[in-house]
């Protein structure tokens, strides 16, 4: 029963296709008519070796005829299956003439020669392309068979050499490349499937040629805006290159510009991402040129509206401040002026202020940590600052500091923090610089001490003629008072103020008895600590500043006049046999020579003694003075008497005045903010002595709450940190497991 069914299944499916083929004709006539259209057909559509010379193909009535019939007999499939066949066993034709050129271009290394292998490529699928008679759905095939089969004989090197040939349609006129005009090879391209094969390869022709214009023309241009310039060359160079690239179907502006929408962007992408890219690489020495490479900073700002690469901003300059900036190299001038062009710049970046709180933390940390910090702030402030560079712009008027921002939600203006802002980005954006700077510290009082000693130190170097100078003190303590308060600068008025008076009781003595010595009479509770000294003043000098105490005793009864001798500067007049030397010196150097009006040689150590003065290497600096003078001369180891007669003009140099010699005086030596603080930690150390004797080791914790109970103790757990480290070098306590104990 099986094999009857199955045997009826074959014999009405022989009897089906027969029919067909046959086109239900007497006998066999049909199948023989189905032959010789076969045979038409496949004739009609052999692909042929174009290296030999054949007549034209051409589409007749015959091959009309065929191919209906072949239609009818629904035998086109394959039909099609032979003649793809056929291309097959022929595409090694092709493949040796793509060896032959890439062999070629591999010694010539000349573009042209692959242009020539896609024009020849070419013309073997247009000589096998079926006849357009056929339809579309037969070329269609036949094309999607034939790119297949090219993409697969294609050699590794081809894609190298079609970038190259791609790049020459981009190059300038005056390279003289091959196909620099030569618009038809992309239509040729698009035949072959290599737009659609290459289309990322295309692409990087196009994005590394607006690299390397991005790279030449705007490194090191920072005066000028170059975004716009850029864009412009790309609609001048790049989009002609694009329409034919995307764009080669339009038939209309509209369309044209409608193709070239979303890869326009990409490439206007690219461009912003390169420049971006390169202003990121050139960003320190932006800001260092700053305000000349204002243009440079709005490309910036641009460009990063476009592409997101903060990220990498903030890497790149970050980086750039640790390897040149936040090292032991740089002066603390240096560090501050950049760290001031850097917030300048980065508010026009990114006037939010969440560049700069990323880039500016390591910056503020490396500055809390140098000592000489806050005394570079505090004498650009006040103007002392001799480096040219002001912090401050001078146009800007003086503000109160300002604290950091309060949210307010209910304004109406308000705006969410930025989606890459910090946790503590709102906390810490003072607006203007400094209070940006003074904000490097939890407190200003740092600040205001330090004010105090530069004010001390320019008051007390302020000599004989001050009205001018303690005015100006004056003023720039008026305009310090609207940022730091009035309150903060009691102090500094107080010393202005014993400035003002020790003029008017210096004009009172010098009026009952007159004296040279016109002293600075300060209150001691008032000014910084200044540094003492043991200096005994020998002679008439001391003789002048009696008669000075007395007349002060007399005017002030409760008050007790206490001399800081070596402060100060003294002028005095040396008559000699040939000449007369005229110095102005420190009150040391003019003891030194005093003695010699006793007797004209002394020895090192004796002059130490008279002048109560331990420290050999500052006394040999005064008596190197008087050498270098000519007044005193070596008369031997440690010995030196005085030169009545030049030793360089003897006789000539007689009744010879010399010009007075200014020389250079230091400022008065006022204790610093770390060396006060220092000093007062000392005292605050019986206190820590007490509590580690008493109660044994103590962690760092709980010597900082006990001591928050000592009278006038402000210092935070970091100062009493490094004070105990200190103290541990000192091998006065040791520590373990973070517990302090003292060094028995």
């Amino acid at each position: 029963m099986t094999h009857n069914g199955l045997r009826y299944q074959v014999a009405t499916k022989w009897q089906d296709s027969f029919r067909r083929f046959n086109q239900r004709e007497p006998g066999i006539s049909g199948l023989i008519a189905f032959s010789q259209a076969w045979d038409t057909a496949t004739e009609f559509l052999k692909p042929r070796n174009i290296n030999e010379p054949l007549p034209p193909r051409q589409y007749t009535q015959a091959v009309r005829v065929a191919l209906d019939v072949i239609h009818k007999s629904k035998r086109l499939p394959t039909l099609i299956e032979t003649f793809l066949s056929q291309v097959e066993s022929l595409f090694y034709l092709i493949q040796q003439e793509v060896d032959q050129y890439m062999i070629e271009y591999t010694s010539d290394l000349d573009v042209g020669i692959i242009s020539r292998m896609v024009y020849r490529i070419h013309e073997w699928m247009k000589q096998w392309t079926p006849a357009t008679e056929l339809g579309t759905a037969f070329q269609s095939v036949y094309i999607n068979f034939f790119q297949t089969h090219l993409f697969s004989i294609l050699p590794g090197g081809f894609s190298s050499a079609f970038k190259d040939l791609i790049a020459s349609t981009l190059a300038p006129e005056e390279e003289g490349e091959a196909l620099k005009q030569d618009h038809q090879i992309w239509f040729t391209f698009d035949a072959l499937g290599l737009n659609d094969r290459f289309e990322s390869l295309i692409a990087s022709v196009g994005y590394e040629h607006i690299e390397r214009h991005v790279l030449e023309s705007c490194t090191g241009q920072w005066g000028e805006p170059m975004l716009t310039p850029t864009r412009d060359w790309m609609t001048a160079k790049i989009v002609p290159w694009m329409l034919h690239v995307y764009g080669r179907n339009a038939t209309s502006t509209e369309e044209a510009r409608a193709m070239l929408a979303g890869v326009g962007s990409r490439f206007d992408f690219h461009m912003a991402k390169t420049l971006c890219d390169l202003r990121t690489s050139e960003i320190f020495d932006i800001i260092i040129d700053f305000p000349d490479s204002m243009g440079a900073l709005q490309d910036l700002k641009e460009c990063l509206q476009r592409v997101d690469q903060r990220a990498a901003l903030v890497q790149s300059l970050r980086q750039a401040h640790r390897k040149r900036l936040l090292h032991p190299g740089a002066d603390t001038k240096l560090i501050l002026s950049q760290y001031v062009a850097t917030i300048k710049c980065l508010r026009i970046v990114d006037p939010p202020g969440v560049l700069l709180f990323k880039v500016a933390d390591p910056i503020r940390r490396y500055l809390r940590d140098r000592p000489d910090t806050i005394r570079s702030i505090v004498a650009n402030l006040v103007g002392d600052d001799d480096s040219g560079d002001a912090l401050v712009d001078e146009s800007e008027p003086p503000r109160p500091l300002q604290a950091a921002d309060i949210e307010d939600y209910s304004d109406p203006n308000w705006e969410p923090e930025p989606i890459d802002a910090g946790p503590d980005f709102r906390a810490n954006k003072p607006s203007d610089i400094i209070s940006t700077l003074v904000s490097i510290y939890d407190s200003k009082d740092f600040f205001v001490k330090e004010l105090q000693i530069l004010l001390a130190q320019r008051l007390l170097a302020a000599g004989d003629d001050q009205s001018d100078k303690v005015e100006k003190e004056r003023r720039n303590i008026e305009i310090l008072k609207i940022r730091f308060g009035e309150a903060a600068l009691q102090v500094c008025e107080v010393m202005l103020k014993d400035m003002t008076d020790s003029k008017r009781i210096d004009q009172h003595i010098q009026s009952q008895k007159a004296s040279v010595i016109h002293p600075a009479i300060i209150s001691k509770h008032f000014w910084p600590a200044l540094e003492s000294s043991e200096i005994l003043m020998p002679g008439q000098l001391k003789e002048l500043q009696d008669q000075y105490t007395a007349e002060f005793t007399k005017f002030k009864p409760d008050k007790r006049l206490r001399w800081l001798t070596h402060l100060g500067t003294v002028d005095v007049e040396l008559e000699l046999e040939d000449r007369v030397v005229e110095a102005l010196v420190s009150p040391l150097e003019a003891a030194v020579i005093e003695l010699f009006s006793e007797q004209s040689e002394w020895t090192l150590d004796d002059i130490a003694k008279r002048v109560g003065l331990s420290q050999t290497n500052i006394l040999s600096k005064a008596v190197d003075t008087w050498l270098d003078l000519g007044v005193l001369a070596s008369a031997g180891e440690g010995v030196y008497r005085v030169l009545e007669v030049s030793v360089s003009k003897g006789a000539e140099a007689k009744d010879h005045v010399h010009r007075p010699t200014t020389v250079e005086m230091e400022m008065p030596p006022v204790a610093s903010v770390q060396q006060q603080q220092a000093e007062q930690m000392r005292v605050y150390w019986k206190f820590i002595e007490g509590m580690l004797t008493n109660l044994g080791a103590l962690s760092l914790d709980r010597i900082q709450t006990m001591l928050k109970f000592a009278p006038g103790y402000d210092r935070t757990i970091t100062q009493l940190a490094g004070f105990m480290e200190a103290a541990r070098r000192e091998d006065l306590v040791t520590v373990r497991d973070g517990m302090w104990k003292l060094n028995k």
